[in-house]
């Protein structure tokens, strides 16, 4: 067994992050729609909708259809595992809640394992276990609380564990590692196996054996094996080219699901925060957690502040739990859903109830999308259309044979009942039913749907290298179809980069950002005293000396620096003061706040948060002279006027502020405390800072080329309206400062104002929304959905987390979102770029393309191949492509086909045209005019070679078996190379030049050469096989010509203008027209 690992663990928020748990957003699967083949969006499709297109599907091998489709049946299994674990935890809350009500446990009882009396730790994992499995507190207590266990690990509460490897691997011997037991992936053999369940596959091996046997018994084991042997072999080589094609993509899928699973959170060691792997941290660890973590790992509280879990993926209730020192045992795998705190480490990997979850179920079990389910519907049509048609040819030969007008080279008659041998008889109708089976195995397309995976995997290992981790395949394609982009600001189209670059402090703007001498000592004493306690970022000094590092979201980290630089120690005044209680910042409000005891029992309450906000709630501020002045209405207009000056400057604004509270109103009780609502009225203002966060370098290119390739990007910040706006007009996003006026700029709080229907209207027009919440943002995207939009949403913070679920495509960032955003999200964007969004739409364009271009493919040498055999086995009774050469054909169309067709790698012409419509047909008419015209060609050139080729190719004077078999040669031939050069055409079915960019792609080169030169080892060393004979060089130099003839004719093809209402509509409007006239 291999080890599988745990789950994401990002930084702390940003101030544009939020604070409340998501709800869940329900979509609409369109249950309701007559065709079982279209399924808007699979992200919430019921089981009942996702059952009824797989019974409707015409499939040949479900095994190998359905293996990259959500499995139904192990989804039932997994919850039924889910739903026993659950019931375990909760048996194990109300006994906990049981022995609450009923009194302390007895502590000196036998339930206690006395502790271990040698070893590296003076504790043992079971005893660990247990306790945490049980939430037994009592236990806790005999062992001497969080401080006694932390004794026992050698852990240092505030600094952590040493953290050196001598250290960890002393601990993870000890306590084992993060991570658990994984089922190992499927083995190249069960592809093998799976290959082989093919329905016509198996007919062909049965029709090949018996074959075979007649073949031996007839003319012995030296000439007999051929017929029967060379059907076999080519059945084997499709067998085992398409369960290696498989097994490389499932390969594939396995190195992404790994990349997802590898994710890095911050722990404390030797007093500093590093970031680690999730699987790397050790019983002892210490970890901070913030809104919207995961827990990583079973664990006890040492300390928070209105910490708020959510255990519903535990316990399957979605109740908040609140966790402090009467509830401290936290459970991974839970989210964190309010509040913050550190946690101590106690058991890790198999010994968590998360471990023991995990290693029940399969996490991956397949998941299909829209573009899938539409294609199993045109292979599902085309497979009727070539099932009967094999039929008609199956009845048409057998009539034929039986009835003595199939005839023999030599112009004999096939079969003459009663002379006859029941044997020859035997093999004759073998040969005819093989020939019918294997006009299905070309006619009913298996690998189209599959060609969708063969995409998106190749897709999303090269969306990797450019910062986007695809979570959910169907947004890969649902990308090339989205019409608007609403992206965050801060960290998106910007750097992220934060430094404070103008003050306000006092009654006046500091000459210099850093300028400490003009700040008078109460002020100096106050605002380090916020800027220290009103943070959840960090700073450490190496005790070695070097630089000193700061930690914490961008915002924290830029007012922390300034803090710094103006003179404060940040131990020294955290030390000086106890914290009472933290609100956490808060999305809504857009502020956070601490109470704070100071050592002569004064009670301080200092706010900070978004400039004019926390300003509004100011009474007064400090003057030069250490003196609380009256916040008269000059002052504050010259404040609000200091705020739009720097946010016009494309500043982001941040206001401190405090003020004194009476002690003896402070809550005593921990749970009233943990409760209490900090006061926040009557402020005293201390300072207002400017940070200045640079946009990044290119993201104005990613802008106009979303416009110009018809996706509009809107901006949905928490910053003021101002700075949103001067951010705006330097990404591109609005065109011009006259733009910059509502309904294109406007409030979140106006937004959320209007009515439905005025809201549907504004909505169109919004470019830029400032001062937004998460619930206007959620507004905005259910707003734009109804009026028909495919929406795209960026997003980082916990609020956000129904915004991104909601939308068509949920974006979250890799750098700064939290767990739950990323959760909630369909792609996640590892760089927080906005340009890599971008790379996410090229890259969702180009699957949609590239099946297209496989389907043009497929589609041209299906009906070709169809119409050749039927009209020469309705007019002759013969076939001039017989069984091992279709399969040959096949191999070239389905695997091989789809391997250079569907790893094409995006171009810039993708953004160069609208997005692709929800409803727009997959074969659009641009595809039917070059599939007829390609089709056509072939057909006709095919059946005058068929019909005509003896007199042609000066065959008349040769004997009749001799000249049937090179001019069938010949077709074969032709064929063939007919389909290798039509493979360049199909790569640009829109434009004249076939060859831009394929120096690019050695995938496609490779196979094409790999083709061609198995042809010719075909035609000139195994006709005994394949039944053909070598071709001289002018038959070669005809075959090459013919299949070159499709290049030029391409090129007239695409001058042929397509009607823009796509062909299926008009068909339909002339039917309902028709029937209309009828009634």
């Amino acid at each position: 067994m291999n080890n599988s690992k745990g789950s994401p663990q990002p930084p702390a928020n940003d101030l544009e992050a939020g604070t409340s748990h998501p709800a869940a957003a329900v979509e609409d699967d369109d249950d309701s729609s007559s065709d079982p083949f279209y399924i808007a969006s699979t992200k919430n499709a019921s089981v009942a909708r996702l059952r009824r297109w797989r019974q409707a599907a015409l499939v040949l091998n479900a095994s190998r259809r359905f293996r990259y489709t959500l499995d139904l049946k192990k989804e039932e299994e997994k919850k039924q595992i889910l739903r026993k674990i659950r019931a375990h935890a909760q048996a194990i809350r109300a006994a906990y809640l049981f022995k609450a009500a009923g009194g302390e446990e007895e502590v000196n009882g036998t339930g206690i394992p006395p502790l271990p009396e040698r070893g590296d730790f003076a504790i043992r994992q079971e005893q660990l276990a247990s306790m945490t499995r049980d939430h037994s507190l009592s236990t806790l207590q005999h062992y001497g609380g969080v401080k006694g266990i932390a004794d026992l690990l050698k852990t240092n509460l505030e600094k952590g564990i040493h953290g050196d490897d001598e250290d960890l691997l002393e601990r993870k011997t000890a306590f084992g590692s993060n991570t658990y037991p994984q089922k190992k992936g499927r083995s190249f053999w069960m592809f093998l196996w799976e290959a082989w369940q093919d329905l016509t596959l198996i007919i062909l091996m049965v029709a090949a054996v018996a074959s075979l046997a007649l073949g031996i018994k007839t003319e012995g084991i030296k000439e007999g094996w051929y017929d029967g042997g060379s059907i076999a072999f080519a059945v084997l080589l499709v067998i085992v080219t398409t369960a290696i094609s498989d097994y490389r993509q499932s390969l594939q899928f396995q190195n992404l699901n790994e990349e997802k699973r590898n994710i890095h959170l911050q722990v404390i060691r030797g007093g500093r925060r590093i970031e680690v792997s999730i699987y790397d941290i050790v019983v002892g660890d210490v970890i901070p957690l913030n809104i919207g973590n995961q827990v990583p790992a079973d664990g006890i509280l040492i300390s928070g502040h209105s910490l708020a879990i959510d255990e519903s993926s535990m316990t399957g209730e979605s109740k908040i739990v609140h966790k402090d020192s009467k509830q401290p045992f936290l459970m991974s795998g839970c989210k964190v859903a309010d509040g913050s705190g550190m946690m101590l480490v106690t058991s890790v990997g198999i010994d968590t109830e998360w471990g023991l979850l995990m290693a029940s179920i399969s996490e991956d079990t397949g998941e299909e999308t829209p573009l899938q389910v539409r294609l199993n519907g045109v292979a599902t049509f085309i497979g009727i259309v070539g099932l009967t048609v094999a039929f008609a040819v199956l009845v048409v030969l057998l009539v034929r044979y039986f009835t003595g007008h199939s005839k023999n080279p030599d112009g004999s008659k096939q079969f003459t009942a009663g002379v006859t041998k029941v044997g020859d008889a035997v093999d004759g109708a073998i040969k005819i039913v093989t020939v019918a089976v294997t006009i299905v195995v070309v006619a009913v397309p298996e690998g189209l749907p599959l060609a969708v995976t063969l995409t998106l995997a190749y897709s999303m290992r090269k969306m990797m290298a450019d910062k986007a981790l695809v979570r959910r395949l169907s947004a890969c394609e649902t990308m090339g179809s989205a019409e608007t982009i609403c992206s965050d600001k801060t960290g998106t189209l910007t750097l992220n980069q934060m430094t404070v670059v103008e003050a306000y402090a006092g009654r006046k703007k500091l000459s210099s950002a850093s300028n400490k001498s003009e700040l008078s000592p109460k002020l100096s004493s106050l605002l380090f005293e916020g800027i220290a306690q009103n943070t959840n970022g960090g700073v450490f000094i190496p005790e070695s000396g070097g630089e000193v590092e700061v930690s914490g979201s961008p915002t924290e980290k830029a007012i922390l620096s300034w803090g710094l630089q103006l003179g404060l120690n940040f131990e020294v005044v955290r030390s000086e003061s106890t914290i009472l209680h933290v609100f956490p910042f808060n999305s809504e409000k857009k502020r956070g706040g601490v109470a704070i005891k100071r050592p002569d029992s004064q009670v301080h309450i200092h706010w900070k948060g978004a400039a004019e906000i926390v300003l509004a709630s100011c009474t007064q501020y400090i003057d030069e002279s250490n003196h609380a002045e009256a916040m008269d209405k000059d002052k504050m207009l010259f404040f609000k006027k200091a705020i739009e000056d720097m946010a016009a400057n494309a500043l982001r604004c941040v206001a401190i502020a405090y003020r004194t509270y009476e002690h003896e109103k402070v809550p005593a009780d921990e749970d009233d405390l943990s409760r209490w609502a900090l006061p926040e009225n009557d402020l005293v203002l201390l300072a207002i800072v400017g940070i200045k966060d640079p946009c990044r370098p290119g993201v104005r290119n990613a802008v106009e080329l979303c416009q110009l390739a018809g996706v509009k990007v809107r901006m949905v910040t928490g910053d003021n309206l101002q700075t949103a706006k001067a951010i705006a007009l330097e990404c591109g996003i609005l065109g011009s400062a006259a733009d910059a006026t509502e309904p294109n700029l406007i409030e979140g709080k106006v937004f959320r104002a209007y009515s439905d229907k005025e809201r549907e209207e504004i909505a169109e027009k919004i470019t830029v929304m400032g001062r937004s919440s998460p619930s206007d943002k959620l507004l905005l995207v259910q707003t734009l959905k109804r009026n028909g939009h495919v929406v795209a949403v960026t997003g980082d913070g916990t609020n956000d987390a129904p915004a991104l679920h909601e939308a068509d495509i949920g974006l979250a960032m890799g750098i700064q979102g939290t767990e739950v955003a990323k959760e909630s999200s369909d792609v996640i964007i590892l760089d927080d770029n906005f340009a890599s969004v971008v790379k996410v739409v090229r890259w969702g364009r180009s699957v949609y393309a590239n099946i297209q271009k496989f389907i043009q493919f497929q589609l041209t040498v299906n009906v070709a191949a169809l119409i050749i055999n039927v009209v020469a086995a309705v007019s002759s009774g013969d076939v001039p492509l017989n069984a091992v050469q279709l399969l040959w054909v096949n191999l070239i169309m389905d695997t091989l086909g789809a391997l250079a067709l569907a790893t094409e790698p995006p171009t810039d012409h993708l953004m160069h045209r609208p997005p692709v419509g929800r409803k727009e047909p997959l074969i659009t008419n641009i595809m039917w005019r070059n599939l007829l015209i390609q089709a056509s060609y072939q057909v006709t050139v095919l059946l005058v070679l068929n019909f005509g080729g003896r007199s042609i190719l000066n065959l008349e004077h040769d004997s009749n078996d001799h000249a049937n078999k090179v001019k069938n040669t010949l077709i074969f031939n032709a064929f063939v190379l007919c389909q290798i050069f039509n493979e360049f055409n199909a790569r640009k079915p829109d434009e004249y030049n076939i060859f831009k960019g394929i120096t690019k792609n050695y995938l496609f080169i490779g196979i094409v050469g790999i083709t061609l030169i198995l042809q010719i080892i075909i035609i000139e060393f195994l006709g005994k096989f394949t039944k053909t004979v070598r071709l001289n060089w002018k038959h070669w130099l005809i075959s090459v010509v013919i299949g070159f003839i499709s290049w030029p004719l391409a090129i007239v093809g695409k001058m042929i203008p397509v009607p823009k209402t796509p062909l299926s509509t008009f068909l339909t409007r002339r039917f309902r027209r028709r029937r209309n006239i009828h009634n």
